[in-house]
C-alpha cells in the first residue's frame, strides 16, 4: 500500500475458552454464557486515504475469500463506519488475511473489528464506545467482543460485555482441518440435537482468575463448549483435531473454540506450544495450524 498516510490494525483471533448455551430468543439467536479471549495469531488491516472505498485482500488465507465482493464483512463496517459518522471521503483498505474463514474464531468479525479501529484513526472521527459496540452489532454477534479485543465475559448474544481478569500466562495452539464450517449450520444441528434448550448447570463465570495455565485448564474443564457435538454430527474431522490436540505433550487442555473447526489446546508457556506446533504441522501437514499466547489488549 504505497503512498499517502497509513493506519494499521492487528485482527487477533478469537477463543472461547468456553461455550455455555442459554436458551433462544423468539426471533431465533441464541444466547450465551462464555468467555472469550484473543491470540496473538491473527489478521492485519491497513488503511489509506481515498477518494472511495476499496478492498484488496492478499495473505495465505486470502483465495478462500475470493468472490465476497461488496459484501466483505470489513467493506460493510466501513460503509457503516461513515455513515454514522457522516463521513464523505473513502479509504484504501488492505486485509491480510491469515486466519481460515469459516473457523470459530472470529476472523470475518475481528477483521471488521480492526477495520473500524483503523477506520477511526484514519478519518480522525469520534465515536463513543457504546455507540461503536451499537455499531458493530449491526455487523455480527462477535463484533463488539472484537473491538474490546481482551479478556471478557460474553452474554446475551454477544452484545453483553464484561472486562474479565486478567489471564495468567499461557502458550496456545490453534489447529484447524482446512473445512469451513458455517455457524449456522452448527446451530441448527444443535436445536435439532437438544430440541428446547435449558439453561447449563455446572458453574459458568469463576472469580478470581486462575493464576498460572494449569490452574486455568483445571477451572476450564469444568466447563465445556455446548456445541462441540453438534459440530462433530456436522463435520467428524473435528474429533480427530481434539484428539491429535489432546495427544501432544505438555497439552493441559484441549477444545473447539465457537462453533467450529478451529480447536485449541493450552501449554504451560509459548515454547512449549510452539514445540508442539512443530510437532502436530509435521505430522498433519495439510491442517492450517499456529501457535502463540494470549493478548492481554
Amino acid at each position: 500500500m504505497a503512498g499517502g498516510t497509513v493506519a494499521a490494525a492487528f485482527a487477533p483471533a478469537k477463543l472461547n475458552l468456553y461455550l455455555h448455551i442459554l436458551g433462544r430468543r423468539a426471533d431465533g439467536y441464541h444466547l450465551i454464557d462464555s468467555l472469550v479471549v484473543f491470540a496473538d495469531i491473527g489478521d492485519h488491516i491497513a488503511a489509506r486515504a481515498a477518494a472511495s472505498l476499496s478492498l484488496e485482500i492478499d495473505g495465505p488465507e486470502a483465495p478462500n475469500l475470493a468472490g465476497l465482493g461488496e459484501d466483505n464483512l470489513v467493506l460493510r463496517a466501513a460503509r457503516l463506519l461513515a455513515e454514522q459518522t457522516g463521513v464523505r471521503t473513502g479509504a484504501a483498505l488492505q486485509l491480510q488475511k491469515r486466519m481460515p474463514v469459516a473457523s470459530g474464531i472470529g476472523g470475518g468479525s475481528s477483521d471488521a473489528a480492526a477495520a473500524l479501529r483503523a477506520l477511526i484513526a484514519l478519518w480522525r472521527v469520534s465515536i463513543g464506545e457504546e455507540s461503536l459496540r451499537r455499531l458493530g452489532a449491526r455487523l455480527g454477534a462477535d463484533v463488539p467482543a472484537c473491538l474490546h479485543a481482551a479478556p471478557c465475559w460474553v452474554g446475551g448474544i454477544g452484545e453483553e460485555i464484561e472486562p474479565a481478569s486478567p489471564l495468567p500466562a499461557a502458550g496456545i495452539l490453534l489447529a484447524n482441518p482446512r473445512i469451513a464450517l458455517p455457524t449456522a449450520a452448527v446451530f441448527a444441528a444443535h436445536r435439532a440435537r437438544s430440541g428446547d434448550i435449558e439453561k447449563f448447570g455446572d458453574p459458568g463465570r469463576f472469580a478470581p482468575m486462575p493464576r498460572d495455565a494449569a490452574s486455568l485448564a483445571g477451572v476450564l474443564s469444568l466447563r465445556r463448549n455446548e456445541l462441540t457435538d453438534a459440530a462433530i454430527g456436522c463435520l467428524p474431522e473435528i474429533a480427530v483435531v481434539l484428539a491429535a490436540l489432546a495427544r501432544l505433550p505438555g497439552a493441559l487442555l484441549a477444545r473447539m473454540s465457537g462453533s467450529g473447526a478451529t480447536c485449541f489446546a493450552l501449554f504451560a508457556d509459548r515454547a512449549a506450544a510452539e514445540h508442539a506446533r512443530a510437532r502436530l504441522a509435521a505430522s498433519e501437514p495439510q491442517w492450517w495450524c499456529a501457535a502463540g499466547g494470549f493478548v492481554a489488549r
